[in-house]
This record gives structure tokens, C-alpha cells and sequence, in this order.
């Protein structure tokens, strides 16, 4: 029998666009650090001064507090309306329905400025000053939180409904109480389905509360915004508050790839 050669398949057009694709990343890199109007020595300064890192603990802060809220509240609503009662999974649809649909700046105001419709919260001797309560961090974490919560329903929602209801029954059928088997059986194979747009939405999060700059809470864009206010060194500031978002970004990805690795142990791929 003849022995035949192996011919590894030619592909010159996969070289010259590597070629290409390498002189503009070269020709932009080069032209970034040779362009004064960048003004790296101001991003060198400004980028672990004090203020900047204080607004970037804000907006860690606030991802933080509104995504556990949001996710709280989001369980809830999912199993509100997975639960069989017409009246529970017609308020999860109505909630659902009326925070996806108001933009998300409109309730930042809304919640910001409740004291126009409510001086007064609480109940007669025990009502206090809404403009007390409802501060600028509190009014943007309300409203992240409320917003979230209402996306974060429908992704719990879809991975509850993808089990198998087979296995619902069968555990219901062993005796298993319906509590038990939501949090033994249900949750913990919806999860695989439930991580990665979990951290998806996380990472949104992150960037879409820039948006609490419109109420003057000091967080990283606004504090950037406040510093090149003064000395009008615009690009430099949106290039530190940029690198910071970039760099937290990434490590938000590396813990939901270690999620999803640590949840995927059985799944077939």
C-alpha cells in the first residue's frame, strides 16, 4: 500500500490578515503614546489618588449591596411565580413588568427625590424625614436593587423551569417536602443555568451604575467628572476611570468562570 504524505492545508489569507490586524494594533498603540493630547502623566497621577479610589469603592459598594439585594428579591419573585397561586405569580409578572419597562435613570430620580411625594415616612410618632432616609447612596441602591431584582426573576425563572420535572415529582413522590425539594433538588441544577447570566448582569451592573453621577453621589465616573471639572484634563480622567472599570471587570469574569466551572462539575459538554 502506497503511504501517503499529510499536507498541512495552505491558508496565506490567515497570514495576511494576522499582519494586518498586528500594523493597526501597532499603529494605534504607537500613536497612543506618542500623541500628547492622551496625557499619560496625568492618568499616572490622578489614577491611585485618594479621591479616585474612594469613588471607586463607592461604585464596588454599590454593585455589591444592589446585586445581593437584587438577587434576594429576585429568588422571591421567581418562585412567586413558579408556585401554582394565580395571585402571587400575577404580582411577579406586574413587579416583573413595570421595573423592566421605567427606565432605569427615571427611578434613580424617582427614588431620589420621593420626598416631594412622601415629607413623612413611617407611621404618626414613628415617622421620620424622607430627605434623612433616602440619601443619595440609598435612593441609587434602591433603585439598582428594584430594577435588577426584576431581571434577575426571569433568569432564575428560566433555570428552575429548564429541570426536569421528572425529578420534581419523584422527589415529591419520595416524601420530600416542596421547600425542600426547591432548595435540594431544583436550585442546585437550575445554578448552572443560572451563573453565567448572573454574571453577566453583574458586570452590567458595575458599569450601569455610572448612571447614580446624574444624583451627585460620588462614585468613580462622578469623581472623575468633579476632578476634570477643575483642571479640564477630560481624556486623562476618562482613561483612569476607564483602566478602573476594565480592571475590575476582569476580575468579576475570573470569578464567574470559577463559578461556572465549580456548578458545571457533571453537566455533559
Amino acid at each position: 500500500m502506497t503511504e501517503l504524505r499529510v499536507v498541512p492545508r495552505r491558508r496565506p489569507y490567515l497570514w495576511v490578515s494576522y499582519a494586518v490586524l498586528a500594523v493597526v494594533v501597532v499603529a494605534f498603540l504607537y500613536s497612543a503614546a506618542v500623541n500628547p493630547r492622551f496625557g499619560w502623566d496625568v492618568v499616572g497621577t490622578y489614577f491611585l489618588s485618594g479621591a479616585i479610589l474612594h469613588g471607586l469603592l463607592t461604585t464596588i459598594g454599590l454593585t455589591v449591596v444592589s446585586m445581593l439585594l437584587g438577587i434576594v428579591l429576585g429568588v422571591v419573585l421567581a418562585l412567586m411565580r413558579t408556585s401554582g397561586s394565580r395571585v402571587l405569580s400575577g404580582v411577579s409578572q406586574l413587579y416583573v413588568w413595570f421595573f423592566r419597562g421605567v427606565p432605569l435613570l427615571v427611578q434613580i430620580l424617582f427614588w431620589f427625590n420621593l420626598a416631594a411625594l412622601y415629607p413623612k415616612l413611617g407611621l404618626g410618632a414613628f415617622s421620620v424625614n424622607a430627605n434623612e432616609v433616602i440619601s443619595p447612596f440609598a435612593a441609587a441602591v434602591l433603585a439598582l436593587a428594584l430594577h435588577e431584582a426584576a431581571y434577575m426573576a426571569e433568569i432564575v425563572r428560566s433555570g428552575v423551569i429548564g429541570v426536569d420535572r421528572g425529578q420534581r415529582q419523584a422527589a415529591l413522590a419520595l416524601g420530600m417536602r416542596p421547600a425542600r425539594v426547591m432548595r435540594r433538588i431544583v436550585l442546585p441544577q437550575a445554578m448552572r443555568m443560572i451563573i453565567p447570566p448572573t454574571g453577566n448582569q453583574t458586570i452590567s451592573m458595575l458599569k450601569t451604575s455610572s448612571l447614580v453621577s446624574v444624583i451627585a453621589l460620588s462614585d468613580l465616573l462622578y469623581t472623575a467628572q468633579s476632578i476634570y471639572g477643575i483642571n479640564y484634563r477630560v481624556i486623562p480622567l476618562l482613561l483612569v476611570a476607564s483602566t478602573w472599570y476594565l480592571i475590575v471587570v476582569s476580575i468579576l469574569s475570573v470569578g464567574q468562570a470559577f463559578l461556572e466551572r465549580r456548578y458545571g462539575r457533571g453537566a455533559l459538554l
